[in-house]
């Protein structure tokens, strides 16, 4: 007996990210050459045609509408939000189409659309690493994990920043055909089937607005300036002239972190710099301020799930520099 199509509808909308669409709907056409039935629609709230963020028309299927259901509802992002509220209308177009759809999933910023929906009350979901933050502040009882590539909470699929949506429908592809299906497709188009680590591998380094305290933006100062340097809680606060217990309760008020893993954490950025740059591990490790490689080697494990080796050949330049 032939299996029923699989009918999906991806919700576009002024601004929307041309590779949120383009992405997943790629993965899912793919699939279809290896026996899959995929029926992709494009969904607009009014049924207009729509502008993409690249300026490219796109044209839209039809209305939301809940005459008619789909079995996954897609929902993809803009970087229009959440710089800007959500509009009710593109809300209440993915309440509609949501409540009639087998399982609902968003890309990207996709997913503040899901959360002005009322659509991730009470659920775990992820989006840009960039973002993650503001999606749990808009959404207070959504259990946010910003190093996701992708999040599944029952039927609720959620992504991180593009191309992670190819990397959610090839998970929605393995689900609905197994796994030699979604290989098959991954190999086709030359991505991961599965990526390691999460999305702090590709985040920016020292991210975050600078501590507010004059005292504590000395020590970043300090730690950039001379990261080989004694950056021992009780040095720093004798650079500071200050108790330890003081400047432990500095650090612990404002950034929630302790001296010690806030210098780990400077170090650590500027090790991922000095790779990108295209020093090797051991030169990293020395110049950024870590004790050993093997010291370093531990804080990428912990906080990349890769190796300093591993990060690099994903991120690093193709320019290799020459040691001295």
């Amino acid at each position: 007996m032939t299996a029923a199509p699989h009918r999906v509808a991806i919700l576009v909308y002024d601004g929307v990210t041309l590779l949120d669409v383009a992405g997943p709907a790629e993965v899912l056409k793919e699939a279809n050459r290896f026996g899959a039935d995929y029926r992709i629609v494009l969904l607009s709230p009014t049924g207009a045609d729509v502008t993409t963020n690249l300026g490219v028309r796109m044209a839209a299927d039809g209305a939301v509408s809940s005459a008619a259901s789909f079995d996954t509802f897609m929902v993809a992002g803009s970087d229009l939000y959440p710089r800007a509220p959500i509009p009710g209308e593109l809300a209440d177009a993915a309440r509609t189409e949501a409540a009639v759809a087998g399982r609902i999933a968003s890309v990207c910023t996709g997913a503040f659309v899901l959360a002005a929906a009322g659509l991730l009350d009470g659920k775990r979901a992820t989006t840009h690493w960039k973002v993650a933050h503001k999606l749990a502040t808009l959404c207070p009882t959504c259990h946010v994990e910003p190093d996701a590539i992708y999040v599944r909470d029952g039927a609720t699929y959620t992504s991180a920043g593009v191309t992670a949506g190819i990397d959610l429908a090839l998970a929605l592809v393995e689900e609905d055909h197994g796994p030699d299906v979604a290989r098959n497709v991954a190999r086709a188009l030359v991505v991961y089937m599965q990526r390691a680590g999460g999305q702090s591998q590709f985040s920016a380094p020292l991210q975050g607005p600078p501590p507010r305290s004059p005292a504590l933006r000395q020590i970043t100062d300090l730690v950039t300036a001379a990261p080989r340097a004694d950056h021992s809680v009780g040095e720093l606060a004798k650079h500071l002239n200050m108790s330890t217990r003081h400047l432990t309760r500095l650090f612990h008020d404002e950034l929630s972190t302790t001296p010690a893993r806030y210098v780990e954490n400077i170090r650590f950025d500027l090790a991922r710099a000095l790779l990108d740059q295209g020093h090797n591990a051991t030169q990293a490790a020395s110049l950024a301020g870590f004790p050993s490689y093997e010291s370093m080697r531990r804080v990428f494990a912990r906080k990349l799930s890769l190796s300093p080796a591993a990060y690099q050949r994903r991120f690093g330049t193709t320019r290799r520099i020459k040691s001295d």
